[in-house]
């Protein structure tokens, strides 16, 4: 079996081994053909995301992905190659401290049930594998944008009743962040663990205008399609 590996050039490796994940195969390969091949591993068990990369132009957990004969492994996009299949993520990580992602309680917090746990349980499963961040059709043209699990960690704690600053968070978001996702539920096809940042995004939305916000996009139908208050023929 062989596969392909994007380092500077396009390496091609065979193995021989049948029915075996992705991190197996890199392990072999850099245990007994090539010492120099960097990749990044941890849990080995899809919990760290430490080890997404791209497959024949898909983001999988290598750790999850069977080998088939002909795949060509690449690095994630979007993010600065350290190197071979290794990328440095610090920068969509920052996100989560400018789109403010953390819990800001009230002075005196409500307890909270078992149904409210369930309300954003599913977001707490991000296991920052970046996937998102690669596959993001608007981070890879604006590097500004907030992203995908930034946002969704924002909808978790706008979304929990013991926040206490969630205008605060709404408003922090107006700006290269929910009006600027095309939603084309991408980054939710590539989530390995099933989490919606289209649907939360969407939900973002919906708070954005019950506080007063609006897509300032509207802004640019003014004139000839009579949204400035015009008639238009």
């Amino acid at each position: 079996m062989k596969i392909s590996i994007q380092r500077e050039d396009i390496q091609e490796y065979e193995v021989n081994m049948q029915d075996a994940t992705l991190l197996t195969v890199l392990n072999e390969i850099k245990s007994k053909q090539d010492a120099t091949l960097t990749f990044a591993s941890g849990c080995r068990s899809g919990v760290c995301g430490s080890c997404s990369v791209r497959v024949n132009g898909r983001e999988v957990l290598a750790c999850g992905h069977k080998v088939q004969d002909g795949d060509f492994v690449e690095p994630l996009k979007n993010s600065p190659i350290i190197r071979d299949l290794v990328v440095n993520m610090d920068r969509a990580y920052n996100f989560n401290f400018k789109a403010k992602a953390w819990l800001n309680p009230h002075i005196n917090t409500p307890s909270i049930t078992q149904e409210d746990e369930k309300i954003n349980e599913i977001q707490s499963d991000c296991i920052l594998c970046g996937s998102c961040y690669s596959v993001c059709p608007v981070y890879a043209v604006n590097d500004e944008f907030l992203g995908p699990f930034s946002l969704t960690r924002v909808w978790k704690y706008v979304s929990d009743k013991r926040e206490g600053k969630s205008d605060s968070k709404i408003e922090n978001i107006q700006t290269n962040g929910v009006w600027d996702c095309t939603l084309c539920n991408e980054c939710s096809l590539v989530c390995p663990q099933g989490i919606s940042s289209k649907l939360d995004i969407e939900k973002l939305r919906s708070k954005s205008v019950m506080a007063g916000y609006s897509d300032p996009n509207f802004a640019n139908f003014g004139g000839g399609f009579g949204f400035d208050g015009s008639p238009s023929f």
